[in-house]
């Protein structure tokens, strides 16, 4: 019997035997039957298991775990009994060696598949991955789901896999401990106060979601409540329960009336204490980069994009500084700079910073922290990056560090940088770009880009900023070559240029 013909015979729920020989990109074990190639949630890399299939393709398929036979040598207990079932932490069962490992593979893996790095190049530039002490409560943000169980019970937890289904949890290992306490807080209220949970299914009900901040440096937490309304009821008793909990900085509600997955409406109202809580990144020696320890203050509303894992920021935005090489001499571009987290840092050493950011309140957060760290040599600008960064490119009236910068740094979303941005950035011909990437596929497809325009990759450094599940940061240094002039052709028009619309 040919594997052909064993695969078309093979159908949904069906059980076989399988070896886990590899994982996937979002940690998913893969194995291979009669030469077809399955993907199964929850295995590992060593694991000798009963599968069923859940789903076949021609090629593929997906399946589950139905009986681990034979353990991975790699798989650990669990410190969190709802692993499977909540979908957060998907590679929790994996040693945090191996999740180092896998993550460290996942990188250069990319960079070779999609940005065609040969492995004799990688082993030159790839520096050893930077991970956690205690990869444990290590987020500072949390947003907890609100609804009923199929009882009737109000519950707080997250959503299963795929799904929005909420699986309660009340202390989630990855988030700080005072979570716990502010959940039951709120939950105390709402059944005392017969304040209804919002259904999705009908769009009624009042409280969508639970968000939680804190700040590790300064303890202070935040708490806002997601609503679907515009007034929140009995805040009064919410207040006195909530208010009393240590460290209660900041308590308000957000306001989003939408049929829609996204999490924040656009109207937040502080109803008590301050609409910010305050913390601090520090500046970290790392490897050869000695500096004084050094301290920015950051205001986060509920709205503010930071980074989740303070401990990894650190050392994630010291090795960023490190490889910009600044003497206090440089203009700098930092592009994606959202509230201006990496561009404080940057205006420390350089001589100006010129930050982009499409999201207007981050604009204003990064000018806020500016004036609060009294930094007056770091300048923001409103729009998109591939938009903003041309029209200054081609501007003649402006100052020749904005035009060509020393060193640009870019942090973009998950789909990496747009093509134009990426032009613009190779007719600035800067000495040095620093890429910080949370997506190591996206990040493979641009440096090759950039690669290709004349720029040689320096330094590639994974950081293991999500501890127990399958994302990894990265951040690389890449340094001018000889320019072909020939492949950096960027047309653009100085015609009606109105600057105005970027300050």
């Amino acid at each position: 019997m040919t594997p052909t013909s064993q695969v078309k015979r093979m159908k949904k729920n069906d059980l076989f035997s399988l070896k886990i020989t590899d994982m996937g990109v979002d940690g998913e074990g893969i194995g291979k039957y009669d030469g077809m190639t399955f993907f199964v949630k929850d295995a590992l890399i060593g694991d000798e298991i009963r599968a069923r299939a859940t789903k076949l393709k021609k090629h593929y398929g997906y399946a589950r775990v139905e009986k681990i036979i034979t353990p991975s040598p790699y798989r650990v207990e669990p410190q969190c009994p709802l692993h499977r079932r909540c979908g957060g932490c998907q590679i929790q069962a994996l040693s945090y060696e191996q999740q180092l490992a896998f993550k460290e593979n996942k990188v250069r893996s990319n960079l070779q598949r999609i940005g065609g790095f040969s492995k004799e190049e990688l082993e030159q530039v790839c520096l050893p991955i930077v991970g956690m002490e205690h990869p444990f409560r290590y987020r500072n943000k949390a947003q907890f789901p609100v609804g009923l169980d199929k009882e009737g019970k109000l519950v707080t937890g997250f959503y299963a896999a795929r799904t929005h289904a909420i699986i309660p949890v009340e202390d989630c290992l990855l988030g700080v401990e005072e979570n716990k306490d502010v959940l039951m807080a709120v939950k105390e209220w709402m059944l005392l106060k017969q304040i209804p949970a919002y259904d999705e299914t009908t769009g009624t009900g009042l409280v969508r979601h639970i968000l939680i901040r804190y700040g590790f440096t300064t303890e202070e937490v935040m708490v806002c409540l997601i609503i679907n309304g515009d007034r929140l009821p009995e805040k009064e008793t919410l207040i006195e329960r909530l208010s009393v909990l240590p460290g209660m900085t900041s308590i308000s509600y957000n306001v989003n009336t939408e049929r829609t997955n996204v999490i924040l409406g656009k109207h937040t109202e502080c109803i008590w204490g301050m609409p910010y809580i305050t913390d601090y990144i520090h500046l970290r020696n790392t490897g050869d980069f000695s500096v004084e320890d050094t301290a920015i203050a950051y205001h986060i509303s509920p709205q503010s994009f930071y980074q989740v894992n303070p401990v990894q920021t650190e050392k994630l935005y010291s090795t960023a500084l490190e490889y910009a090489k600044l003497t206090g001499k440089e203009s700098v571009w930092d592009l994606y700079c959202g509230i201006g987290t990496i561009s404080l840092f940057l205006s420390q050493k350089a001589k100006q910073v010129y930050g982009v950011e499409i999201v207007p309140q981050a604009i204003e957060d990064a000018k806020t922290n500016a004036a609060l760290n009294g930094i007056t040599n770091a300048e923001f600008f409103l729009g998109k990056a591939e938009e903003v960064l041309p029209q200054f490119y081609n501007s003649d009236d402006l100052d020749a560090g904005m035009r060509h910068p020393d060193v640009i740094v870019v942090d973009p979303p998950r789909k990496g940088c747009d093509e134009q941005c990426l032009s613009t950035m190779l007719a600035m011909r800067p000495e040095r770009i620093v890429y910080v990437s949370c997506d190591s596929a996206t990040l493979a497809r641009d440096l090759r880009i950039l690669v290709d325009g004349g720029y040689e990759l320096q330094k590639v450094r994974a950081f293991d900023q999500f501890a127990h599940t399958g994302h990894v940061e990265t951040v690389v240094l890449l340094s001018k070559g000889i320019i072909d002039s020939q492949k950096v052709k960027v047309e653009m028009s100085l015609e009606d240029m109105d600057m105005s619309g970027f300050q």
